[in-house]
């Protein structure tokens, strides 16, 4: 129990694949930092102090969780740092530091204080990893009217301007088959007048003739 006290007081680098170092992981955090990948050319560089910012950062959210515990930055040890940014932590106990903060305790709180976090180092979920730590979801979007009733209104909408279509074209057609039968309708009675008017003309004609005739006979006799 001893033992591991000591290492997480030293951090000395020499006891990296150390059996202090495996219980210490066994308690602790992995972190990846990818600077580069999210800010580009605007990438600042990881330093001592940005580490103590972070160290902060934690001791907030843990603050935060447990209702304002006293955390403080020495409360949040790390150690196997490496150069492409990434280390452990642990945290431990404001009233006792040989006592180390469940694990489940600390992830609350990192999921708790995830986007405050990230904020503060102008990063992602994705370039801020806490290894075996998901993310926060976002909560659902909760919208005033049913996705599925908007749905419903479109395809109805639809329906109802097809349906109403063809109506229209259906009336068009209708009216204009009516208007071409009165138009034949008309032609044909026009054609059987002039017919009548013509007959009678023969008939005046005919008849002028037969008076005419019969007038030649009466003078001759």
């Amino acid at each position: 129990m001893k033992l591991w006290i000591v290492c997480v007081l030293c951090l000395a680098p020499a006891l990296v694949g150390s059996k202090c170092v495996e219980e210490l992981r066994s308690n602790g955090y992995l972190v990846r930092i990818s600077i580069k990948t999210a800010l580009g050319h605007d990438a600042y560089d990881w330093n001592e102090s940005e580490m103590f910012f972070f160290r902060a950062s934690l001791a907030f959210a843990m603050r935060r969780y447990t209702n304002n515990q006293t955390y403080d930055v020495s409360n949040i040890l790390v150690y196997n740092e490496t150069q492409r940014v990434s280390f452990w932590f642990v945290v431990t106990s404001p009233n006792d530091t040989s006592q180390l903060i469940p694990k489940d305790t600390v992830e609350n709180a990192v999921r708790k204080s995830r986007n405050r976090i990230n904020n503060a180092f102008l990063l992602t979920d994705r370039t801020l990893e806490f290894v075996g730590i998901n993310p926060t979801l976002a909560a659902p979007v909760q919208y005033e009217t049913p996705p599925w009733l908007i749905v419903f209104g479109v395809v109805m909408g639809l329906v109802c301007a097809g349906i109403i279509a063809m109506l229209l074209i259906s009336f068009i057609q209708r009216k204009r088959a009516k208007n071409k039968h009165s138009e034949d309708k008309e032609e044909v009675g026009e054609t059987v007048t002039g017919n009548e008017i013509m007959c009678e003309v023969l008939k005046e004609k005919d008849g002028f003739i037969e008076r005419g005739a019969a007038d030649d006979r009466f003078t001759k006799l």
